[in-house]
């Protein structure tokens, strides 16, 4: 059976109800809940759910696995500790917080807890947002230099938060995002004329790294609405317009020449960029849903909505300075990288993690804790590693790989992701997924041959070619690669009769009636484990049990001789 996550809308007011009518027509909604009678009511009926001003009550409900909040900003931070404390996953529009430290509590609270954190950058889910991103890293617009974006908009004036904190999340999630790094200065400048001490506009200036500057202006004080992005590369520019019905995203493939030492533009026609039709929200809800149900890192999560939230700190540091410059704060790494390494952003690495000299890993792969990679490893987009993996010199682990914890992988060993790669013909959308479970280890110079899985605790021999999966702690050599045998969790081989030995009643018992079963335990570690049918697994009982049961130990002298 399918598992549907349940979910209640916190809020359903100008941006809220569209969270409901989602949810609803995905089929997920179970509860609204807003203190103001009448709007939750008219919402519950149209949608058939139920609804509730006690928010105490969602969280006591146990059929709601998730919470979206759509509340006012000021009360995020609030509902989204008092939703994890729970036991529920949660999706918060932006910002996050309105504190960088109620921030950083969120993401340390769902990390202590294993609770999803999900921010509502809503931009980040936008087909055309999401393909001009693909442009960008595929080098279609060549080295980017400038990055321009406009929110303006007469109204909805807000009283607990600016101009800045209520609209230009969005572009600042958005332009990290497409660049893939944060900047190292911002400078803004607001100003207030509703109420003084609210600013209604305010203009943004990004430093970054690259050398790229990106400015963000934002208003609610705008004659007409207006969404726009601009990207500005040495090949192309991109334009992004929100407000455009059919042609959101179009390139312009101008050029500058120069002349006489003199730079000379050279315009062109517009291309438009096909892109998909689907609903932002509904993609990222989708997203949402399918982190819970799948218990995966979102794309944008508390990490995400922390950064997010740290710049917007240091812009508003920076306009009660009159626009002077403001550093990023800079966070202190728990990893360590080794200076001729490269890091590309965004990346999760975990605390304690070593990355050595000359390797490279790419934009949106997540390294667990504890890991080391050795020299020379080369680690794909969007790769998946566990805690306490090891990586030995010159392994690329490619896109579609994914390592459980505690996985080694030794030296000059190989992956695939395509089965049967061609120079001249694409083939990334046949990527075949590899997974690597729990404790198994790769020898030198193995090679994996995409689209299997190798069990936990399995030990591939050095120079062995795997071509189909490969049971639970199995032991495979050759080429192709064969199972010749078992092996411990410790690395130790173990030797198992050749048939099962005919238990007494009692000892029946103490394997829960299970007599055709064969036994051994490891000389190393004394580790238990029972072969059934063609697999092996550990055992339910004591070492010394299992050895009591051994006969005098004739059956493991016989299987050594």
């Amino acid at each position: 059976m399918t598992h549907e996550p349940r979910v209640a809308v916190v809020g359903c007011g100008y941006w809220g109800k569209n969270l409901v009518r989602n949810f609803h027509e995905l089929g997920h909604l179970e509860l609204i809940c807003d203190v103001d009678g009448d709007r939750p009511r008219h919402l519950a009926a149209q949608y058939s759910v139920s609804y509730t001003p006690d928010y105490e009550a969602v969280l006591r409900n146990p059929l709601i696995e998730g919470i979206a909040i759509a509340a006012p900003a000021v009360r995020h931070y609030e509902l989204a500790q008092k939703a994890m404390l729970a036991g529920k996953d949660v999706f918060v529009e932006k910002p996050l917080a309105l504190h960088v430290e109620h921030g950083e509590e969120l993401l340390q609270l769902s990390k202590r807890l294993g609770r999803i954190l999900m921010v509502g950058h809503i931009l980040q889910y936008h087909p055309a947002m999401v393909e001009l991103g693909r442009m960008i890293r595929a080098g279609e617009l060549g080295k980017i230099q400038y990055v321009y974006s406009s929110r303006l908009n007469l109204g909805k004036l807000r009283t607990e938060e600016n101009i800045l904190w209520s609209f230009a999340p969005h572009d600042i999630s958005a332009i990290v995002g497409l660049l893939g790094e944060a900047p190292v200065t911002v400078c803004a400048r607001g100003a207030g004329y509703l109420n003084h001490e609210i600013s209604d506009t305010t203009l943004s200036t990004f430093d970054f790294a690259s050398g790229v500057k990106a400015h963000i202006f934002v208003s609610w004080l705008h004659p007409f609405k207006e969404q726009k992005l601009v990207v500005v590369g040495e090949r192309k520019m991109a334009v992004f317009d929100d407000t455009e019905t059919e042609h959101k995203l179009v390139t312009y493939p101008h050029r500058i020449d120069w002349v006489d030492r003199v730079p000379v533009a050279r315009k062109a026609d517009r291309e438009i960029v096909q892109v998909d039709n689907g609903e932002p929200l509904r993609l990222e809800l989708e997203h949402f849903l399918n982190c819970i149900t799948n218990r995966q890192r979102p794309r944008t999560d508390g990490e995400n909505g922390l950064q997010v939230l740290r710049i917007l700190d240091a812009c508003e540091r920076s306009m009660k300075q009159h626009g002077d410059a403001m550093p990023l704060l800079a966070q202190p790494k728990r990893y360590e990288v080794h200076p001729t390494a490269v890091v590309d952003q965004p990346c999760q690495v975990g605390d304690g993690t070593h990355i050595w000299h000359f390797s490279h890993v790419m934009a949106n792969c997540s390294l667990g804790r504890n890991c080391n990679l050795g020299q020379n490893v080369h680690i794909a987009p969007g790769v998946t590693i566990g805690n306490n993996v090891k990586i030995q010199n010159n392994v690329s682990v490619y896109t579609g790989v994914e390592l459980e914890d505690d996985v080694f992988c030794g030296p000059s060993m190989v992956f695939t992701n395509v089965i049967n790669p061609r120079s001249k013909v694409n083939r990334k959308n046949e990527y075949l997924p590899t997974l690597v479970k729990r404790g198994a280890t790769l020898g030198a110079n193995s090679t994996i041959v995409c689209g299997v899985t190798i069990g936990a605790y399995a030990f591939i021999a050095a120079g062995a070619v795997v071509t189909r999966d490969v049971p639970e702690y199995a032991l495979m050599m050759g080429v192709p690669a064969k199972q010749v045998g078992w092996i411990c969790e410790c690395g130790q081989r173990l030797y198992i009769a050749a048939k099962p030995k005919a238990f007494s009643t009692a000892e029946r018992a103490a394997r829960n009636g299970r007599s055709n079963l064969t036994a051994t335990t490891c000389d190393a570690c004394g580790l238990a484990y029972e072969l059934e049918g063609s697999g092996l697994r550990r055992a339910e009982f004591r070492a010394s049990e299992a050895h009591a049961m051994m006969s005098n130990g004739a059956a493991q002298l016989a299987a050594r001789a």
